[in-house]
């Protein structure tokens, strides 16, 4: 693997190929392991895992908002990442991740090295904590032929980079474990990301890093499993298998 290619790249650009360039194997697991125990029933905004489809205009506001921004986000898996941003954001709303102390950013550019060259790479949503704005969460939309997993990670290790160049009084940390999320459309993949200091300088110096980085993935386990990407969060089961995994996925955070 030492022989692989690595070249100066925006986390954009990432492909399994460099992720085995840099050593990172990434292993999913079930819910159980994953989460730490089995998942629990959902508690938050029941009127949203209790109705279908159509926002109609005798619905309250959240509601409403919500199946609208399903809908829309759920027309062209893949297709169109703005909408998707949207939807995700106002996720994160309904289900307690934006909250005092931790505001929702999409579009979020940051600057990383590569191979000894300055990159840029842009987040498609991310959590930062306030006033220091450290990146606590990052999510990667889907886009045509283009597979999220990789840019997400490498994302995530230049999120490490930049947090700790926000807290420069501070000392640098050593390993930081930077929690992520992929979206198909409106359905998720989680990841639990650990950045070390070691992985962060081999991407720097374009290096074959001795030891192997693990991440660690889940992709809820739904009715229909092979429509996932096409049904989404549209169907109710699949969408309070998804609101329980993005509930007890706050954890990491």
């Amino acid at each position: 693997m030492t022989n692989l290619v690595r070249s100066a790249k925006s986390g954009n650009g990432w492909t399994q190929s460099d992720l085995r360039a840099y050593n990172i194997k990434v292993v999913y697991q079930d819910a159980a392991t994953f989460f730490g125990g089995p998942l629990p029933q959902p508690t938050t905004q029941p009127n949203m895992l209790r109705t279908e489809l159509d926002p109609t205009n005798d619905q309250d506001d959240d509601l409403h908002i919500f199946l609208a921004l399903l809908q829309i986000a759920s027309r062209d898996p893949g297709g169109d990442e703005t909408a998707v941003v949207d939807f995700v954001i106002d996720l994160f709303h309904k289900l307690g991740y934006s909250r005092k102390g931790r505001v929702h950013s999409s579009r979020w550019e940051i600057s990383s090295l590569s191979c000894g060259e300055w990159v840029e790479a842009m987040i498609d949503v991310c959590l930062l904590d306030y006033p220091l704005e450290t990146i606590q969460l990052l999510v990667q939309g889907d886009r045509q032929d283009l597979d999220p997993e990789p840019p997400l990670i490498a994302k995530a290790i230049a999120a490490y980079s930049v947090n700790n160049n926000m807290q420069h009084w501070l000392p640098a940390l050593e390993e930081q474990m930077l929690p992520g999320i992929t979206m198909t459309g409106t359905s998720p993949t989680f990841y639990k990301i650990p950045v070390t200091s070691a992985l962060v300088r081999a991407v720097e110096q374009g290096q074959f890093p001795a030891e192997q980085t693990v991440v660690h993935a889940h992709l809820p386990e739904l009715p229909r499993p092979d429509q996932r990407f096409i049904e989404g969060m549209q169907p109710l089961d699949n969408r309070y298998i998804m609101f329980s995994c993005f509930e007890t996925f706050r954890q990491f955070i």
